[in-house]
Formats: C-alpha cells, structure tokens, sequence
C-alpha cells in the first residue's frame, strides 16, 4: 500500500459491541437474527474473553402493533443512537453489529449527537443505499439510510441526532458499490459525494481507492466513521449476507482496510450490518465479523496482535 498520512495511536482504551437486530428494513427479514446469532457464535467466544471487549446491549425492533415499518425503525434508530451516544461519552468504542442496514441511521445519528456537528463516513457496500421513499423500487428501507443521513427521507427518520444532515457530503465516500439505480447516482452527485465503485476499484487498484477514501474522510474536522455492509465482500469469502452481489472486495483487502483506520485518531465508530446467519455456511461470515472487530481491538497485557 502506498505512503498514508501519519497514523497515531488509538485514542479509544475499550470496544463496546451494540447488537442492532433488525430485519424489517429488508427484504430478506433473516438479519434480524445476525447479531444474536452472532453473540451466541464460537467466533464471539473467541473474543468476549479480552479485558477491553464487551457486549453492551443488544436492541430490538419494537413489535407491531399497527405501527409502520418506518415507524418501528425509527423508534430503534432513536434507542440506537442513544446507546451509541452512552457508549462515545463512556470513552469506549461502538461497534454496532447488524442487522440491517437502516440502523445506520441510528448508529450514525448518536455519533453525530456526541460530535455536535456533521462528520466523515466512509460507507463500505455492494450498494448505494440513497433511495428515498420516493425513488425506491422495492420500499425497502434498508436502501434508503445514507440519504437519511444526508437529510433527504422519511421524517421520521431523519434529525435523530441533530437537526439537519448528520453527515457531511464532502467528507463521505461509498467504496465498492456495484448494484445501484440511477436516481441514487444523481442524488449522491449532486450532494457532493465521492462514490468509488467496484469498476474504478477494478481499474486502480484497492490500495490506491482506499487511500482516497480515507484522505477524504479523515479530513472532516469532527471526525469519521465506517460503516461495512458485508455484502460488499464477495459472497463466495462472505455468504451471510442478506442481499449477495457477486464479484465483490477481496476479505483480506477489507481486513487490512479496517486494521489500518483503526489507527487513526479520528475515528470515532464501527458499525457492521447486513449479517445473515441463515445463509453462512460453516460460520465463515461469523469468523469473518470476528476478525474486523479483531483488527481494531486495543492491546492488553497479554493480548498480542489477533
């Protein structure tokens, strides 16, 4: 990999794991049991002994009951990022599992609570996930949370952290997406963000993309955040995921990826969704969440490199 910007050592001095189970923004309902399945998975056990790892809370799409789909999302994105907001005021490191990825709204909106202003997120994914209800072909809310984020949605989705964008379109980058609908290419450009698709990932190169990437979020004065989708990963390394694309990053690229933005200063939350314990096989997806939340672990006495 080419020269970085320095990297300086970890501010954070524990992980806090936050389960997200939620399956209702989908169409494949079965993420909903990721981060349960998760937590109950030998490659967890593998972790929960480390001093500085625990998991805090494991939260809930509320029931029914004749409220809607969004209605019901809301309402975990709201409990999410006040749990989120807990753990950053704590001094500890969220790392959200999900479920799917409409409780990015949630994760990201109770950073944005704590930083007090907008920040960077590089968003790692097979999609774009900038759908609004309106330009949405399925209603699945699982594709439209980056556009909640940057202001545009549901409203009852969005200023669950501050009141505006949570996020700044300047110091955002989705990296990797290669199954996308044109209106979301349009929203995202004419917000300003930098989309890296698997085309241009193909053509220069992963190191050279991410490099980009992180200059461009790392450079948001607040700080950033990364948010992975696994169906970014290619299913044959990655198969627990509740919308598969084939032909996607390489596990040791994303590794290495995460291992290396751990490092860096500003980063303030992790958030891995999209886990679909239905569809692992042989609990390579579970061992594979286990071994990025292995690469940002801090170091105890003891504990050496995972």
């Amino acid at each position: 990999m080419s020269a970085m910007k320095p990297i300086h050592p970890k501010k954070y001095t524990r992980l806090r794991i936050i389960g997200a189970a939620s399956g209702i923004g989908a169409q494949d309902q079965a993420c909903e049991d990721g981060p349960v399945a998760f937590h109950h998975s030998q490659a967890w056990h593998e972790l929960e002994h480390h001093p500085l790892v625990d998991w805090g809370k494991t939260l809930f799409a509320p029931d029914g009951d004749g409220t809607s789909t969004a209605g019901r999302i809301a309402e975990l994105c709201r409990d999410l990022a006040n749990e989120v907001a807990l753990t950053l005021r704590a001094d500890a490191f969220p790392v959200v599992i999900g479920g799917d990825h409409s409780v990015a709204i949630g994760t990201w909106s109770g950073v944005a609570r704590v930083l007090g202003e907008p920040f960077g997120l590089l968003w790692i994914d097979a999609h774009l996930d900038s759908h609004t209800p309106e330009t949405s072909y399925s209603g699945a809310i699982h594709g439209m949370p980056l556009a909640c984020l940057l202001g545009r949605g549901d409203k009852r989705l969005l200023n669950i952290g501050l009141n505006g964008t949570q996020l700044s379109a300047a110091h955002t980058v989705v990296l990797g997406p290669r199954s996308y609908e044109p209106e979301e290419i349009e929203f995202l450009q004419r917000m300003g963000v930098r989309i890296i698709d698997s085309e241009e990932v193909l053509r220069r190169g992963f190191a050279p993309c991410l490099e980009e990437a992180i200059a461009i979020v790392s450079s948001a004065p607040a700080g950033f955040g990364v948010t992975l989708d696994l169906d970014a990963i290619d299913p044959q390394l990655a198969p627990g995921v509740g919308s598969p694309e084939p032909d996607g990053l390489v596990a040791r690229d994303v590794l290495a990826a995460v291992r290396l933005i751990s490092s860096l200063t500003g980063l303030k939350a992790l958030e891995i969704v999209e886990y679909n314990p239905d569809r692992d096989r042989h609990g390579t997806t579970a061992g594979l969440i286990s071994d990025l939340i292995g690469q940002i672990l801090p170091r105890a006495a003891g504990h050496g490199d995972k």
